[in-house]
């Protein structure tokens, strides 16, 4: 979902060493493409890069001319994935085009500080940036907060506010009085940067660790909770942004002081402990916002049984009733059908359901994606 980490260590490495540097950015896309709007590339002047705005077809001729293309400020730059698109070498077959936006330091190094500390807040953030006239590469940038005292005489402000709220990303042409052209009509890109997905596995077991090791691939936060301090260890995760030993007695009562993941983030249960299971489902359903998707490792028959011992966790009537409204809210068997068998195939197939639902995707093959579209298209 994110790609932003390697390219946040390598800007903080290249800003330590006081190095220029350029930041590629996808501002629009016209056919098929591998990446999308928003997609990010930073290149280095000693050929490090970091980040992609392609497959990998574009990504050497990109770093080759941006510096030279940069020289007198921002510029969007037209780059073709056709494999015929004149006397240039770098067609793939995707058969697109795409448009990028190449700055230097002087301009990207707000938009990156800005990503950086929405990336490790794990908060939204918005961004409306002018690509083309004499204001290219001025933006601004909303996250949640007003701030009256600082000057907006493009009205860009209230777009990324706009975005925000939506949490949608859009473009649009703003009337912006440029003294080459006069007035005329700008074209602004605006961007909704949604927060750093997060996983909670409450489990230190053998089988968490491809989880965890996969999910940090990906670029979630990744919290790994369970009562076993012996197995809840930074030793055997060293991946985890955090390893938590949780209080298993205790909970749900204290639960908050423990763990809070939050309404966009994703959990499963996989202890293979039924006290722990239960604790922790009893903990998460107490939750006034439950995490966006909740799993649970092994057959429905056990997880209503955890269910039922949930609501006697929580002091509540274990009717079939609730066991069943609360099932509904579960992905129980947790995972994609995927015909997984080992520890790493399990957590391929609970990765997938995860981003599935946290992608609001179909979950289907993409030639059948792509089918269903032309064929709504052409009615």
């Amino acid at each position: 979902m994110t790609d932003l980490e390697p390219i946040l260590s390598l800007w903080r490495e290249l800003e330590a060493a006081g190095a220029e540097y350029v930041l590629a950015t996808v501002v629009a896309v016209e056919g098929s493409s591998y990446r999308k709007p928003g997609a990010r590339m930073l290149l280095a002047a000693d050929g490090r890069r970091a980040g992609t705005v392609s497959g990998g077809c574009l990504e050497a001729e990109v770093s080759r001319r941006a510096w030279w293309l940069t020289e007198a400020g921002p510029t969007v730059e037209r780059y073709s994935t056709a494999d015929d698109d004149g006397d240039r070498p770098y067609g793939s077959g995707c058969g697109g085009v795409v448009h990028l936006l190449l700055e230097r330091r002087n301009t990207a190094h707000p938009l990156l500080l800005a990503l950086e500390e929405a990336f490790h807040a794990r908060e939204p953030l918005a961004v409306a940036t002018v690509l083309e006239g004499e204001h290219a590469g001025e933006r601004e940038f909303f996250h949640g907060q007003r701030d009256a005292a600082t000057d907006d005489p493009l009205g860009l402000r209230a777009l990324a506010q706009n975005a925000y709220e939506r949490g949608t990303s859009t473009e649009t042409h703003l009337p912006i009085e440029d003294v080459k052209t006069r007035v005329r009509k700008t074209w602004i890109r605006v961007d909704y940067c949604a927060p750093r997905p997060g996983v909670w596995v409450f489990s230190a077991g053998d089988d968490a660790r491809p989880l965890v090791r996969m999910a940090r691939e990906l670029g979630w936060f990744v919290v790994v909770a369970d009562g076993r301090s012996h197995l809840a260890t930074r030793e055997r995760f060293p991946e985890a942004d955090e390893v938590r030993v949780l209080p298993i007695a205790e909970l749900p009562q204290a639960a908050p002081a423990h763990f809070n993941p939050r309404p966009t983030d994703a959990a499963v249960m996989m202890t293979h402990s039924f006290e722990q299971d239960s604790r922790v489902l009893a903990s998460l359903l107490a939750l006034k916002t439950p995490p966006a998707y909740m799993g649970v490792l092994g057959p429905q028959r056990r997880t209503r049984e955890l269910l039922a011992e949930a609501a006697l966790l929580l002091r509540l009537p274990a009717t079939a009733d609730r066991v069943e409204t609360w099932l509904a809210q579960l992905h129980a068997p947790t995972g994609l059908d995927l015909g997984a068998e080992t520890p790493a195939a399990v957590a391929l197939s609970i990765l997938a359901e995860m981003q599935k639902v946290l992608g609001a995707a179909t979950g289907q093959p993409l030639r059948q994606v792509r089918t269903d579209s032309q064929t709504m298209a052409e009615r």
